[in-house]
This record gives C-alpha cells, structure tokens and sequence, in this order.
C-alpha cells in the first residue's frame, strides 16, 4: 500500500489537525518497522503498545507482520477512535485499540511491548495532546514505577523496545540488544 511508503504519505489518513501532530507525539514510520521487526518473535506474537495515540505503530506493525496481533491502549478515546477507523480503512485484522490506562492492563497477556515515552507529557505543560486526561508532574513518576513493576514480573525472554525513553522504567534485569538507525530507538530483552 502507497500509504506505508513515507511518513508523509501515513499521516494523510489523518485529520490536518492529527496531523499536525506527528512529529512530536507518533511513532515515524522508520522506527515502528524497526520496533516491530524485533517485537514480532514467535508464533503469534501479541505486543503492546503503551499509550499508543491513533495507532500508527500497531499499524504499521501489522502490516508488515500479519501473523503477529499488535495491541494498543490509550487513554483518549478519541484517539482510540481514529485508531480504529483508520485500521478499519487499511483492512487490518491483527489490530485491537482499547481505551484505559495501562495501569489496568494484565501485562502477562502479550509477549512483547512498545513504549514511546507517553508519559512525557505530564512533565512539560506545552507538550500535551489534548487537555481531556489529568496530567501533572508527580504522574510521571507513578506511571513509570508501576510499568517497571509491571516489566519486572514479566518471564525471561520478554521484549521491549522503547523510543525516547528516560530508561527510569526498565528494570535492571532488562539488557539492551541493540540499537536502532534512530539511535533513541533501544531494544531491550528480560535476562
């Protein structure tokens, strides 16, 4: 499909306003196809995406991995909504958007995570998507103690791929394997 050739050609699916905020808040195409390469391991490979905005790394992660189901959870519903849609219109099967937080999601049901820091917004005032979720300063903090306590419990083997990350969340008993052509695209493995 023409739409998976170029960022550009991606965010035209979107809204100007959506759009608009690609550079910032969605994952570029180059680095959902290098996270997804990695994450899509196994036999029915199910990831992760947390805080996964309108769902540009599960898309384009399906469609270059049919055989692996590429989850994302976010908290607008409106953007789950525009994830939906559009998946719709591509004609993917092997995607599923929820609406919550990820503080409510049984990590031990997917195999692999992506995580492009969705927490950040809560430290910058101007960085923010929307203004329909409660961000604050101490949120950051708490999101990311309990997705290390999450990633702790998961078995060896786990993968993780993060982009633009603190690292504060990973556990120390995660290693980083590589690095992507974006060199704040990290893959990680659970020892």
């Amino acid at each position: 499909m023409e739409c998976f050739s170029s960022d550009e050609k991606f965010n035209q699916l979107y809204s100007t306003e959506i759009s608009a905020l690609a550079s910032r808040h969605w994952t570029p195409l180059s680095v959902a196809r290098e996270a997804a390469a990695f994450l899509a391991v196994g036999v029915n490979a199910r990831i992760l995406d947390i805080g996964s905005g309108v769902g540009k790394f599960c898309m384009i992660g399906a469609q270059f991995h049919p055989d692996a189901i590429f989850t994302g959870i976010e908290q607008r519903e409106s953007l789950t909504q525009i994830a939906q849609l559009v998946s719709e219109r591509l004609s993917l099967k092997n995607t599923i958007f929820l609406t919550g937080n990820f503080t409510d999601i049984d990590f031990t049901q997917y195999h692999h995570f992506y995580f492009y820091n969705a927490f950040y917004e809560n430290l910058i005032d101007n960085d923010a998507i929307d203004q329909t979720v409660v961000q604050h300063p101490e949120l950051f903090n708490l999101y990311n103690r309990k997705l290390y306590k999450q990633l702790n419990k998961l078995p060896a083997g786990t993968r993780i791929a993060t982009f633009h990350s603190s690292e504060n969340e990973m556990p120390s008993n995660y290693q980083v394997v590589g690095v992507g052509s974006n060199e704040d695209l990290k893959f990680w493995i659970k020892l």
